[in-house]
């Protein structure tokens, strides 16, 4: 008889806990190399696989028979190693990988705690994994309890109260540490997600009209500034120029390697850079010019202010919702995984009391079949509710007991 095959879902990856800006940098994955690495796997055979790289975090989840096979593929699309992986990474297994994945699109596990902008980044993540066919079932179902929960926490918790993101920091940045902010130039480089944030946050929050953009794709500024007239548009072209002019230089590009360098400031002369991209898209070596001074993802999100202490008390109602569409997933898998089982555990006691039946009617003088039928069908119906029972039980091993109903019921 085959064994019964016990599947594996793990989550593998670096994140802000343990990895610094620059490491995350390392194992971070471009759209392309994303694509990439899912058309492999789908080569490969996993069966289910999606990936979610922020500038906090990058992680591979998925099916494998060991958590080392998506590592490998982790590290063969990114600059990172194995070796400097194991020192620095979460590998997640089963249980605790749905938890982790609950944990992150409720909010409780970014950065800044209670940031919704992951669950954005989690729908856009699987909706490219879907669209190259590298999920399944189970992805599926576990994405819309984990997105479920997502909404009821973002409903009826204070968990995403106030504004707080690294975006919004960045702004709180500036206010806190320039005097007179209001009348600085600040120039915003680079118009994704986050510069998009930081545009609104500038607006909202401070009265400066001396707001400039540039992006590398001109189009999209120009459609961006019909928007908010407040705001400047420039070119790729006089980058160098704009910077000369500006106090705060805020970086959100979304490149491999850094877009701006040392040969785009001008000496001697006083500059705030605040780097919001991942990996960091400005050189280091920047800090070696007089007055230069530069802020990174990390030092943004240590931050802190009221809005994080009323989120904290937030906490546990979020992970008590969590609990409850957890319980319900694994109501779903449990009843997924054991259905068959149960299915032929009913067909084989079924066959066992006709065969019963139809030898006793030869033995047995007016033997009463309706009664034979109907006293042993409620027999079957008790003994598989009795299974159904125990699987359902927190503490049973379901692919072990599923193992033992198919040796002894379907050898």
């Amino acid at each position: 008889m085959q064994e019964v095959k016990e599947e594996h879902f793990y989550n593998i990856g670096v994140s802000y806990k343990k990895a610094d800006a620059k490491t995350r940098g390392k194992f971070s994955l471009s759209k392309e190399n994303q694509v990439a690495l899912l058309e492999l796997a789908k080569e490969k055979g996993f069966t289910g696989v999606f990936i979610l790289s922020t500038c906090n975090r990058t992680e591979i989840n998925g099916f494998a028979e060991h958590p080392y096979q998506l590592i490998e593929l982790l590290c063969s699309f990114s600059e990172g190693t194995v070796e400097e992986f194991a020192t620095i990474s979460n590998v997640y297994k089963n249980q605790d990988a749905i938890q982790h994945l609950f944990n992150i699109g409720t909010g409780l596990e970014s950065q800044i705690l209670g940031d919704y902008e992951i669950v954005g980044q989690l729908r856009q993540s699987f909706k490219l994994a879907k669209k190259l066919k590298t999920t399944n079932a189970y992805l599926e179902r576990l994405l819309n309890c984990v997105l479920q929960a997502s909404k009821k926490v973002k409903n009826e918790t204070k968990l995403s109260s106030g504004t707080t993101s690294v975006s919004y920091a960045a702004v709180q940045y500036i206010i806190k540490n320039l005097p007179d902010y209001n009348s600085k130039n600040i120039l915003v480089f680079g118009l994704g997600k986050m510069g998009k944030h930081t545009c609104k946050n500038l607006a909202e929050y401070t009265q400066n009209k001396q707001v400039c953009l540039i992006n590398r794709t001109e189009e999209k500024t120009t459609e961006f500034v019909k928007e908010h007239s407040s705001i400047r548009k420039s070119v790729i072209e006089n980058l160098s120029d704009e910077i000369k002019k500006a106090t705060v230089l805020i970086v959100s590009t979304g490149s491999d390697k850094p877009t701006i360098t040392k040969e785009h400031i001008a000496n001697n002369r006083d500059l705030l850079i605040l780097d919001l991209s991942m990996p960091e898209n400005v050189a280091k070596n920047v800090t070696d010019l007089e007055g230069v001074s530069l802020v990174n993802v990390d030092a943004l999100s240590k931050i802190t202010d009221e809005t994080l202490a009323v989120r904290k008390q937030e906490v546990p109602l979020a992970e008590a919702i969590i609990k409850t569409h957890k319980t319900e997933f694994n109501s779903w898998l449990n009843h997924r995984s054991f259905t068959p089982a149960i299915a032929a555990l009913k067909l084989s006691l079924e066959n066992i009391k006709n065969d019963e039946i139809n030898f006793q009617k030869k033995k047995i003088v007016n033997f009463d079949e309706d009664q034979a039928e109907i006293l042993t069908s409620r027999f079957i119906q008790k003994i598989t509710t009795q299974f159904v029972k125990h699987l359902k039980d927190e503490n049973t091993s379901v692919s072990q007991s599923l193992q033992v109903i198919n040796k002894v019921f379907q050898s």
